[in-house]
């Protein structure tokens, strides 16, 4: 189905679809676990291979010179996330089919609050050969036992043959893995086929996302389509789709789920929601980070100033887990330093458009409404002197989805500090999805099991502690959503989960953490990681090589590649 076909004939078009999928839902409770796996394979196969095409669609999307480092984007967050997911929950799928525990082998411990863990990363030796420093947990709702854990692993493919219907896929514009992340887990982890409907930013991959799913397609188990707002909504309401999925804002969310204008106020209030079925959704949010005040060197100063700036100006700020707000503490001796290092930071970074429509017009409203916005070229605003006991301040509530960075200051050092900027975040900034920590190793030291206490006072469905939470949305076995117990009436980031590569049940969080220093230095000061600056940083000079050796090397492992790949990662 071609998109202007889709565009001008919606629902006699929008019915074939669903019919065919319908039809595809059949043969795909009869196909076996080992086929599902086998499918999986041919998905990541088909990716390598589009690899190269793929990047170049979204650094002509993102209007990126493709000499550009920050290519390196589009590799990480494009073919390398869904060929490391795919091969993850091939994985699960063979131990269902030899008939053992999904969660056998892995490290199962405790977290604050009656929580068990998971350890999902690392994974293997690559993982710790690649990503050393890095690891990253999933904690269960409190008073989970490990006997529920393991009854529920597998989710839809326990019983692979009761499956679910048609699910629509709403995808995402920003981040390119994230559609075809989506109907994977729709498909396995629900056990639905799929209709993914494309955000128009995205329509320039649509024959790169056709020859992916090529093997899905061709067994009518996912249909692709392209259109406007009115295909969205005629798949949204289709007696034929059985649930919705979406990635994007909670303004569209509730467009969806609650219709427009006056009825839908009515039926909000009356909890009557025009969409007569579930929809799961992941909507982004306001996302702090923590800075927990102490003793830095310069150079630690530099690049943990590096790294803020990462999580505001990857992908030109134009991501749902962008960090939007920084805390800090007024009584840190060292604040003035770090800030300035900041600045030149967001200043020096290389340039880039803001390619998301209408990150224009965000970015003019920001400054606006903060006259003493600082500018630093092609968007770039810091604002500095938010007030977290301001009810109106706009920074808490809108999220700016670009280059935009608000600095807010509590007073306090240690624990009293930390115990209060979690409880600000929690309570002042709208939305779930994730919240950083950046803690020095004698702080870390210092707070002793405060920080665990920490990690689980914050409400947020992924935490990372000196790491970035994408790393997080990197992690194939990790859950990503927003903290649960949202409803459709108070949406936020969002409900439910995706990833999720175990399959697991009653999973509340992920926890992610990193090395405070890069190697060498992180060996100099006593730290075993020997991990250099991370390819996402948007100051890694060596970033599109890097990311182009990880997705070769995650299609396929070798020894003979990492060579290759620690040479470049080395020069970043």
């Amino acid at each position: 189905m071609t998109a202007n076909h889709a565009a001008s004939s919606p629902a006699l078009d929008i019915d074939a679809v669903v019919h065919r999928l319908a039809a595809g839902e059949g043969a795909w409770g009869a196909t076996s676990l080992s086929q599902r796996r086998d499918l999986l394979l041919e998905v990541c196969a088909a990716t390598a291979i589009h690899a190269q095409e793929w990047v170049d669609i979204a650094t002509w999307i993102k209007q990126l010179s493709p000499d550009s480092p920050l290519v390196g984007e589009e590799w990480i967050s494009g073919p390398y996330a869904l060929i490391g997911y795919a091969q993850a929950l091939q994985t699960s799928l063979l131990r269902l089919v030899e008939g053992s525990s999904i969660l056998d082998g892995y490290r199962l411990g405790t977290a604050p609050g009656g929580r068990l863990t998971v350890q999902v990363l690392p994974h293997g030796m690559f993982d710790r050969l690649l990503l050393n420093g890095f690891h990253a947990e999933l904690w269960s709702t409190p008073g989970t036992t490990e006997a529920e854990l393991r009854a529920a692993a597998g989710l839809g493919q326990r019983t692979p043959e009761q499956t679910r219907g048609v699910a629509l896929v709403l995808g995402a514009g920003n981040i390119f893995s994230i559609p075809p992340l989506d109907v994977l887990y729709q498909l396995y982890a629900e056990n639905r086929t799929v209709v993914l409907k494309l955000n128009p930013t995205t329509d320039a991959l649509e024959e790169v996302f056709r020859a992916v799913f090529k093997p899905l397609i061709d067994r009518n188990l996912v249909e692709i389509v392209t259109g406007g707002p009115a295909v969205g909504a005629a798949l949204s309401n289709h007696p034929g789709v059985a649930a919705v999925h979406m990635t994007g804002s909670e303004t569209t969310h509730d467009a969806i789920v609650w219709g427009s204008g006056p009825a839908a106020v009515a039926a909000k209030a009356a909890g009557t929601p025009a969409l007569g079925k579930p929809m799961t959704s992941e909507l982004g949010g306001i996302c702090p980070t923590i800075v927990v005040p102490g003793k830095w060197s310069t150079a630690d100063l530099r690049f943990q100033a590096e790294h803020v700036a990462t999580q505001r100006l990857h992908n030109s700020g134009s991501n749902c887990i962008a960090t939007q707000i920084v805390i800090l503490s007024s009584d840190w001796a060292q604040k003035d330093e770090f800030l300035s290092e900041l600045r030149q930071v967001l200043g020096n970074a290389p340039t880039r458009p803001t390619w998301y429509p209408g990150t224009a017009d965000r970015i003019r409203s920001a400054r606006v409404l903060h006259s003493a916005a600082e500018r630093f070229g092609t968007g770039r605003t810091l604002l500095t002197g938010l007030d977290l006991t301001d009810p109106n301040e706009p920074a808490f509530s809108t999220e700016y989805f670009g280059p935009v960075l608000g600095i807010a200051e509590i007073p306090g050092t240690g624990a009293a500090f930390l115990d209060n900027a979690v409880a600000a975040a929690n309570r002042r900034l709208h939305g779930t999805l994730g919240a950083n920590l950046i803690v020095h190793p004698k702080t870390i030291a210092e707070l002793g099991s405060r920080l665990r206490t920490a990690i689980a006072e914050l409400r947020y469905g992924t935490v990372g502690v000196n790491a970035w939470t994408a790393v997080g949305y990197l992690t194939p076995r990790a859950t990503w959503g927003a903290f649960p117990g949202h409803t459709p009436e108070d949406v936020q980031s969002g409900i439910g989960v995706v990833h999720n590569a175990l399959l697991l049940d009653h999973i509340e969080r992920t926890v992610v953490t990193g090395p405070f220093r890069p190697a060498p230095r992180s060996v100099l000061h006593g730290e075993m990681t020997m991990s250099p600056k991370p390819p996402w940083f948007v100051t890694n000079k060596t970033a599109a090589t890097t990311g182009r050796r990880l997705t070769e090397f995650a299609a396929h492992p070798s020894w003979r590649a990492l060579p290759a790949i620690f040479a470049s990662a080395l020069r970043g």
